[in-house]
Order: structure tokens, then C-alpha cells, then sequence
């Protein structure tokens, strides 16, 4: 009883002594927008307080003596501040910031517990120092991450991440602010993710994270997810004119439609348009043509209110050459370039709607709305075993399919403040549904004429989630994340083909844990433990055969790391991971088939390396090593195919100031298992790039060179059973897509 009462006299008395204390409160904005900073780090000098601003820009430190502070503000890109500030008991100084562009300063960057759990250090430096050309870059910022095109440019990537072949977003969770790209139940595949109706001089910045460990995303975070934010405002109007080899163009123009007059009243709206033409380096042009239309409004509606309009339109058309086989390049009945079926191709589009609201109130609760539409359209025409299944017509098929895609985001948060300590309470829920038109996979011949339809139907399919997620800053070295989520999935399959027609339904639910452990040693150490399960639906043709069991498989994760700083100017992040995934279901949208596949596990090591040799030059490093295996399977036929078990990309980047800067870069994949056994072999290979720029106040001209050594090589590749036309038996080897030869292209842009 004595114990309880001394306690209980500890914590008043420290009550007391805290509430006589003062606080400083601010925002920091934009500069060159007046726009808020997200993720600005606010330290205090010589006290061990560091905190971040929010989505309004405002931070808030609390528990101070009376005295004078210097106030520390910091961001990748920007040049810092030193403020200093009086604090008097009982009383909240409040302070208005605004920060101007700067080059990047690696020795600026700082360690810290309160930015632990967003791990974005190593990627707000790429962001700056490396410029985006095309949609394909976007996706290359995350470390690690490997992508391979092999339907003429119109199609979704393939990609490939720790272990995986992810097929075209299978197990990684794609957003563009905050918005869902992948497909469920795709026409083509689960999770296709289709991110060409982003104009890359659009993207702000890439949030990222590799393994199942945030609360927040659900559906597809296995090996991770990754979230694209595009600009709010522009800094200036602009035109781009590109033009390259094959007939390659390229127009871009982005309009503020508000000007400063609008950034004054903390207000930007603009409108961006860009168009694409290729016939691109294949035997067969491929007349490649898309168009891309996007606004935003993004602006204070209330005193602590933002809201973010988006609007974009989006469509594509192309023929493409597809996959050929190893035998007909070696036979001479083609090129490296050529193309065995040269009907194939496409056309999609997607128009999108994006509403974003956020609020801070009077009590510092932070709340999140987000509505979103999009209306979605598909039609692809492949073949990939030529005359395997009919020797007259050929095996050409149709994948089509119509959508809707609606949903909501929103979420509550508050940070609570005692002492050095801080937690962070967010509760979260999600909403997203699908309804498809007519998804079909039909034999075709010559992109005209319907043979056969196998599949055609309908898909309702709802998920609807709820996390809770706490942040704790246990003091000022040690940060605990936990959360868990709860997902529901209703799937629902409408057979066109079936007579009478038949709609089945099924529906499933799975628990997702997530803790993550921090351990900040100092401004230039911190060691990390994440730990978590993570899952990808299947697809509502699965689902519903199976009664909606074993259709959401757990990948459980964990990650143990360390970001540090040996020198004040190289930035490292290691990492070694393992991940396991449970019994699932696969619905193969090529052959309209249901195949099982078995456990899993992956293990490998991660490397980041980011160092600044001079005021003006960079160099990067990004090394990952995998080791993907079947689970129950005898030893020797237990590899996964077409997993990456060695990857490794990076560079020099060079930012002078004079408006020079360029860049040098390399990419590495290594030899890999196309089937079970490893008897077939994906060869690896390496790639240069080169870019550099030349930039004034009111015009850039640049020069983009892919493949400097004009190497050949194979982007995609799959171990395949096909039959030409004339063989009497089919064979089983490797074909390929070919990579871009030489490839040099100039840019010229115009600011106004």
C-alpha cells in the first residue's frame, strides 16, 4: 500500500511539473508553393527532442522549461533552418516557416526514433537526385525492385522483388495517391497493376516498404507495397518535347492554373496532358499510341482543413510482338527483334476520381477521408503457345473484361504526449468493391475473329477492413509499433457460359498482426526488428470453386536491419529477411485454369548504400540476394521459377551549379531457375543508362541514352511449351521478350 501511494505521489508530482511547462508550436510550408511539408524533421538542440510535421505541415513540442531553444528543421531537398525561440512557462510559442529548395546534403540527414517507422531517408534522396523519364522509373526507386515489359509497352510490367516473380502485382500493393492500381480478379491476372495513367514529371515522391509490416495496407502486401504521390501544385507551368530512335515522341504540358495569387490563399490547382507515340525497335511496329489527362485542385477549405481533388483520364492502343522462342531465333526463321504471331496487341484505359480530405482539429486529432472511382477498360490479344493447342488457327486468345472500382479510406489519429514519451493511436477503416462487365478469355484468331469463349462473366467482389495501429516513442532512443487488421472479402461469380446461367457466392475473412520494434543508438544508428503477416486474396474464379476456403493465404515476415551513417555523408540501410507462405489457390488468366501451389518460404539479404563524394556527386547502391524454395518438395525440385535470386543496380548522379547534372546507372540480374528443376535457365544480364540534363530559369535540355553498350538482351523471360507451325511435337524452352538495343532520345522543356 506504501509502494502504491509513493507511486501514485511520483506521477502527480510529475504531473504538476509538466503542466507549469511551455510548448512550440508551428507549420512549415513550401517556399516555392506555400504549400505544407509533410515529414519535415523539428529537432530541439541539444535536448534529444526530435519530432516530424504532419499532412498540414505542424508539429507541436511539448513538456519545455522556460528558456531559449534552437529550433532545427530539416528535409531531403531543402535547405535547413536553425530558428531560435523563447518559451515561457504556461505558454505555446507558436512559429511560421518556410523552407526553400536546396541541393541534396547527405550530411544533413538525421538518424531519428521519430521517424523510424516510415524508413523513407534512402528514398527522399533518390527522388531528388534521380529524374524520372518514363513509368517504368517510377516503379525502379524502390530498392530492390526489378521490372520486365513484354507486350509492346502497353501492358502492366512484370515485376520482381525478394524472391518473387510477382507476375504484373501479385504480391506487392501498388497506390497512386493513396488510391488502389492493382485488379483483383483481372482478366489477365490477380493484382494487376497498370501505373502508365501516371505522368512521371507528376510524381512528387515514392513512399515504400518491403515486407508485410504496416497496418494500414491489406490486399497484395506481401513482398510490400509502394505508394506514388504526385505534386500538388506546380512550381511552374511547363512544355516538354521529346523525341527519339524508332520513331519514338513524346509532347507534355502542365498548367497552374492558379498562380501564385492562389499559393498566396494556400491554394494551387493545374492541369497536365501528355502524348506518346512509338513504333519502338521490333520488326513489327508497333504503333503504339497513349494519351493522358489529369487535374488536380488542392487547397484549405477550413483553417485545418485540406482538400485534394484528382481527375484523370487515361487510354492506350498498340501491337505488340510477344514471346518467341529460343529455336526460332536459332533456326533463322526470325530475328532477335521479330515476332512469331505479329497480331498481338492491345488497348486499355482507366479514368479515375480521387477526393481527398484532412483535418487536424482543435483538440490535435488527425482525420483522413479519402473517396475514389475508377472506371476501367481492358483488351489484350496474346499468344504464347502458337499452334500448340490448334494447328490450323493458331492459339491466339482474347483477355477482355469492363470495370468499376469504388471505395473509401479513412482513418483517426492522435498523438499523446508524457514527458519524453509520445504514442500515436490511428484507427482505420476501408472499404473498396469491384463489379466487372463481361470479363472473358475467348480463342481468337487474327485480333478479329472469336473461335471459342472459355470463360466469360461477371465479378462482384467486396473488401471491407478495420486496424487499429499504435505508435509508441517509449523515450527518445526506443519506438514500438503493433497493429492488426481485419479483412473481409464477399466474392460473387456470375457464369455467362453456363445455361442456365449460375451465380455462386462465397466469402472469407483473415487477422493480420503486425509489430515492429525500433532502437535508435544515436543521430547515425538505428537498429529495427519488423515482424508481421500480410496476404493476397485470390481471385473470385478460385474462391468460388472452393467455397471461399484456403483462398487467403498469410504471409508471415520479419525483417531484422540497421540504417546508419559510418561517415556524415554515406547513408547505408541492411536487412535480413525471411518470409512464409501458406497453401493457396492460383486462377492462371491465360488458360482459364485453377492450379494449386504449395508452401513457400524466401530468405535473402537487402543493401542500401546512398554516398555524397563531393558537394555535386552521388553514388548509389542497391544489392539484394534471395533464396525462394518450395516447400514439401524434394530437394532439387524445389526452386521457384523465374524467381530473382541476385539483383543488384545503382549509380552516380551528378548536380552542379551551373544547371549541369546527369546521371550514370547500371542494372544487374542474375542467371535464375525458369522451371522447377533448374533445368531451363532465365540468363541474366546487365544494363547502362545514362542521362544528363542542362537546366536554366526558363528552359531544361536533355539527353537520355538506354543500353550504352548496346547490349542484347532478354527483359522477360518463361519456360513455355509451344509448337510452331510446322513441328509435329511441341518443345519446352525458353521465350523471351527482347530488351531495348541502343536506344537515344532528347528532351527539350519550357518554363513558364
Amino acid at each position: 500500500m506504501k509502494t502504491l501511494l509513493l507511486l501514485s505521489f511520483l506521477v502527480l508530482t510529475n504531473l504538476c511539473a509538466y503542466a507549469h511547462l511551455g510548448s512550440i508550436s508551428g507549420v512549415v510550408k513550401d517556399q516555392a508553393t506555400n504549400l505544407p511539408l509533410k515529414g519535415v524533421t523539428v529537432q530541439l538542440s541539444g535536448q534529444g527532442k526530435t519530432t516530424v510535421t504532419n499532412e498540414l505541415g505542424q508539429y507541436r513540442l511539448e513538456g519545455l522549461v522556460a528558456s531559449k531553444y534552437k529550433v532545427e528543421l530539416s528535409y531531403v531537398g531543402f535547405k535547413s533552418l536553425v530558428l531560435e525561440v523563447s518559451v515561457l512557462d504556461d505558454k505555446t510559442e507558436f512559429v511560421k516557416t518556410l523552407l526553400s529548395n536546396a541541393d541534396v546534403e547527405l550530411s544533413e540527414v538525421v538518424v531519428s526514433a521519430q521517424r523510424a517507422h516510415d524508413q523513407q531517408l534512402i528514398n527522399g534522396v533518390d527522388i531528388k537526385l534521380r529524374p524520372i523519364n518514363n513509368s517504368q522509373e517510377i516503379l525502379r526507386m524502390v530498392p530492390g525492385l526489378f521490372i520486365g515489359q513484354h507486350a509492346g509497352g502497353g501492358k502492366a510490367e512484370q515485376i520482381f522483388l525478394r524472391g518473387f516473380d510477382l507476375d504484373h502485382g501479385t504480391d506487392i500493393r501498388l497506390t497512386v495517391d493513396g488510391m488502389p492500381v492493382n485488379m483483383v480478379s483481372h482478366a489477365h491476372g490477380q493484382g494487376y497493376a497498370d501505373l502508365h495513367f501516371v505522368i512521371p514529371e507528376l510524381v512528387q515522391g515514392v513512399d515504400f516498404k518491403k515486407g508485410p509490416y504496416t497496418t494500414d495496407k491489406g490486399n497484395f502486401t506481401t513482398a510490400g507495397w509502394a505508394n506514388f504521390r504526385t505534386k500538388d501544385a506546380l512550381d511552374k507551368s511547363f512544355v516538354k518535347l521529346e523525341a527519339g530512335q524508332y520513331d519514338s515522341f513524346r509532347a507534355v504540358a502542365g498548367v497552374d492554373l492558379l498562380g501564385q495569387k492562389g499559393r498566396d490563399k494556400s491554394q494551387s490547382a493545374y492541369i497536365a496532358s501528355e502524348y506518346s507515340f512509338t513504333n519502338s525497335y521490333f520488326d513489327n511496329p508497333q504503333n503504339f499510341n497513349r494519351l493522358n489527362i489529369v487535374g488536380k485542385y488542392h487547397g484549405h477549405v477550413a483553417p485545418n482543413t485540406n482538400l485534394t481533388l484528382t481527375g484523370s483520364t487515361f487510354w492506350s492502343k498498340w501491337n505488340h510482338s510477344g514471346q518467341i522462342p529460343d529455336r526460332a531465333i536459332e533456326s533463322g526463321m526470325i530475328g532477335f527483334y521479330g515476332s512469331v504471331d505479329p497480331t498481338e496487341g492491345g488497348e486499355t484505359s482507366r479514368t479515375n476520381f480521387n477526393a481527398q480530405l484532412v483535418t487536424v482539429t482543435p483538440s490535435n486529432y488527425v482525420i483522413k477521408n479519402q473517396f475514389y472511382y475508377s472506371n476501367y477498360n481492358f483488351e489484350l490479344y496474346s499468344n504464347f503457345t502458337f499452334f500448340l493447342e490448334d494447328s490450323l488457327y493458331g492459339d491466339q486468345m482474347r483477355q477482355k473484361e469492363k470495370r468499376n472500382l469504388f471505395g473509401y479510406n479513412g482513418s483517426i489519429s492522435k498523438q499523446h504526449y508524457f514527458g519524453k514519451s509520445s504514442w500515436t493511436t490511428t484507427l482505420g477503416i476501408q472499404y473498396r468493391h469491384d463489379l466487372t462487365n463481361r470479363t472473358e478469355l475467348s480463342h481468337t484468331v487474327n485480333r478479329s475473329l472469336t473461335l471459342d469463349p472459355y470463360k466469360l462473366g461477371n465479378v462482384n467482389e467486396l473488401n471491407a477492413s478495420f486496424y487499429a495501429d499504435e505508435l509508441i516513442l517509449v523515450n527518445d532512443r526506443f519506438t514500438v509499433n503493433a497493429g492488426l487488421r481485419l479483412d473481409y472479402f464477399r466474392n460473387q461469380y456470375e457464369d455467362l457460359l453456363a445455361n442456365p446461367v449460375n451465380t455462386r457466392r462465397a466469402n472469407d475473412a483473415i487477422l493480420s498482426p503486425k509489430l515492429n520494434l525500433y532502437y535508435t543508438f544515436n543521430p547515425r544508428v538505428q537498429l529495427y526488428l519488423n515482424t508481421g503477416k500480410g496476404f493476397h486474396s485470390n481471385d473470385t474464379r478460385v474462391v468460388v470453386p472452393q467455397g471461399g476456403k484456403q483462398i487467403l493465404p498469410g504471409a508471415y515476415g520479419s525483417d531484422l536491419g540497421v540504417i546508419f551513417k559510418p561517415f556524415p555523408k554515406m547513408l547505408i540501410n541492411v536487412a535480413a529477411w525471411y518470409l512464409w507462405m501458406q497453401q493457396e489457390f492460383v486462377y492462371v488468366g491465360d488458360a482459364g485454369v485453377i492450379e494449386p501451389s504449395g508452401k513457400s518460404k524466401r530468405q535473402g539479404l537487402d543493401l542500401s548504400v546512398r554516398y555524397q563524394i563531393t558537394k555535386t556527386l552521388y553514388a548509389d547502391m542497391d544489392v539484394s540476394s534471395a533464396k525462394p524454395r518450395a516447400i514439401g518438395e524434394l530437394e532439387g525440385m524445389n526452386y521457384l521459377p523465374l524467381a530473382p535470386l541476385f539483383t543488384s543496380t545503382g549509380g552516380l548522379s551528378l548536380q552542379m551549379s551551373n544547371g549541369l547534372s546527369g546521371s550514370l546507372r547500371y542494372r544487374y540480374l542474375a542467371n535464375r531457375p525458369a522451371n522447377e528443376d533448374n533445368s531451363i535457365v532465365a540468363k541474366g544480364y546487365v544494363v547502362a543508362d545514362a542521362q544528363i540534363n542542362y537546366a536554366k530559369k526558363r528552359y531544361n535540355v536533355g539527353l537520355s541514352l538506354q543500353n550504352l553498350l548496346n547490349t542484347k538482351w532478354k527483359e522477360t523471360q518463361f519456360a513455355t511449351l509451344s509448337r510452331l507451325k510446322n513441328e509435329i511435337e511441341p518443345v519446352e524452352e525458353i521465350h523471351f521478350t527482347p530488351g531495348t538495343p541502343f536506344f537515344a532520345k532528347l528532351s527539350l522543356t519550357l518554363f513558364f
